[in-house]
Parts: C-alpha cells; sequence; structure tokens
C-alpha cells in the first residue's frame, strides 16, 4: 500500500541491489555494539487461498523456459544427485506428472516430517531431514523441492510471511515461514508441505534455489542475535486503507541505544 518502512540503529548507509534471483538486498558495514533492524509494511492482498490447479500439467525440460532450468538443479539444501533419486522415482513415479505428482509429495513430507522447533538446525540439508524424520518449515520445503527436482519438476524455495489467516491461530511465536513454488503448466504454484492446505496473505520476501540464498540476514563477522520478533496481522476497513488505521499499527518510536536489540 506504501514503501516499506526500514529502520536501522544506528543509522548507517545501505547500498541496495539485485541478486540473480531479482530480489532485493541490502548491504551495510555494520559498527560494533548492538544495532537494530526493524521493517514495517501494510500489503494488500487478494484474501484468495493458494492457487489449486489440479490440471496443470508437467512440460518435458526441453520445451521449459531457461529461467526454469536452475531449479531442477542439485543446490546446498536439496542434494537431487543422491539416495532421494530412487525413493523420488519408486514412490512418486507411477503418479502422473504434473499437480498430483507434487501434491502426493507434499503429503508424504507432511506425514513423514514431525515438526518441532526444538529440533531446529540451520545446516540440516533434505537428505538428513528425510533420514531424521523432524524439522521446521525450511526442512519441509527443502524435502519437498528435492523431490520435485528428483522428478524433473522444477521448484523453487520462497521465504515471507504467513500469518494465522483464516486458520486458527497458532500457539506459538510467529516467524517467517518457507514454502515453495513448483513449475507447472507455464506458471509458478505455491505448495506448502509444512502446513500442506491452502492459505490465505503468503507476503513474498526472496525466492532462490534453497534457504542458503534468501536469509533475511548475512552477517560476515561474529554476532549474536538477542532478539527476534515477527508479527503480521489482518486489517479490515471494508476492504480500504485508512491513514488511521497505518497510525494504529505503525512500532512505536527506537529506544534509546544501549535498549536496542537485533529484532
Amino acid at each position: 500500500m506504501e514503501p516499506e518502512d526500514f529502520q536501522l540503529e544506528p543509522d548507517v548507509p545501505v547500498d541496495y541491489y539485485l541478486d540473480p534471483f531479482g530480489n532485493r538486498c541490502g548491504r551495510l558495514d555494520a559498527p560494533a555494539g548492538t544495532i537494530r533492524f526493524r521493517n514495517h509494511a501494510v500489503v494488500q492482498d487478494s484474501g484468495e487461498p493458494d492457487l489449486f490447479a489440479p490440471e496443470a500439467k508437467l512440460e518435458r525440460v526441453c520445451q521449459m523456459p531457461p529461467a526454469a532450468l536452475a531449479f531442477l538443479l542439485p543446490s546446498r539444501y536439496c542434494e537431487v544427485d543422491s539416495e532421494l533419486m530412487a525413493f523420488a522415482w519408486e514412490r512418486f513415479g507411477p503418479i502422473a506428472p504434473g499437480w498430483r505428482q507434487v501434491q502426493a509429495i507434499c503429503d508424504f513430507v507432511h506425514e513423514h516430517i514431525r515438526f518441532d522447533y526444538q529440533h531446529a538446525r540451520s545446516n540440516r540439508t533434505a537428505l538428513e531431514t528425510f533420514r531424521e524424520g523432524v524439522g521446521v518449515c525450511r526442512d519441509f520445503t527443502h524435502l519437498a523441492i528435492t523431490l520435485c527436482r528428483c522428478l524433473n519438476i522444477p521448484a523453487r524455495y520462497v521465504t515471507g510471511y504467513l500469518g494465522d489467516i483464516g486458520v486458527p491461530p497458532m500457539d506459538a511465536p510467529m516467524d517467517f515461514s518457507a514454502w515453495m513454488e513448483s513449475y507447472l503448466g507455464g506458471r509458478w504454484y505455491s505448495f506448502d508441505a509444512r502446513h500442506n492446505q491452502s492459505r490465505i496473505g503468503r507476503i513474498v520476501i526472496a525466492r532462490g534455489r534453497d534457504a542458503a540464498e534468501v536469509p533475511i540476514t548475512m552477517v560476515f563477522a561474529s554476532h549474536h542475535l538477542e532478539k527476534f520478533t515477527v508479527v503480521t496481522e489482518e486489517i479490515t476497513m471494508n476492504g480500504k486503507y485508512h491513514a488511521e488505521v497505518e497510525r494504529a499499527i505503525r512500532p512505536s518510536p527506537l529506544p534509546r541505544p544501549e535498549m536496542l536489540s537485533l529484532q
């Protein structure tokens, strides 16, 4: 509805650029001490659930656009060239290529992996997730992506906001979410092996081959995360946006520097 309100404390210059996948990134030289990042935005969404297209077919690799081919290859957390290749063809190969195959993969991952924040690990790969049977949303997504790529289905990693809109609120602190997009029938469709249901209000932050390419922050020095808060709330004002609503939800002014923490 308006430009994002990105704030830094202390205020240092930010060099903005686009990465190879078209994501808008910012680079800065952070001084020693505490630094706080905060972003605020009001985003208009259609209010419709994820698209459902069971008729979507899988294109032959020779017919896919070149931009989709990178999402067929192995990547940091998605070992396509592993034992998952044989498993994918044995388990999902008999299913008609296309939407049904991707949904069958999501059904399997959703049932095979147990969600548990206590077992979160930043370096867990798709194969390790498959073997360990536990993980968080990024692990569900990496495994589903890998199984899709094994079957020549382009799949890319998406990180973004996913509020509890149209579903019962979860009894846990909110976090950023991860899901995948699969290329079928000439376009990309959202699939979510973690929740395995159509959702409303997916707000994309970035897309890449896997989580290694779309971190919220990447720090090239020793650092310690003091605090991390994500809030996504639905605003309903008869379908219209009003300045009064924007003022009501805008974060309070930044506190004194000695009170700052990474957010």
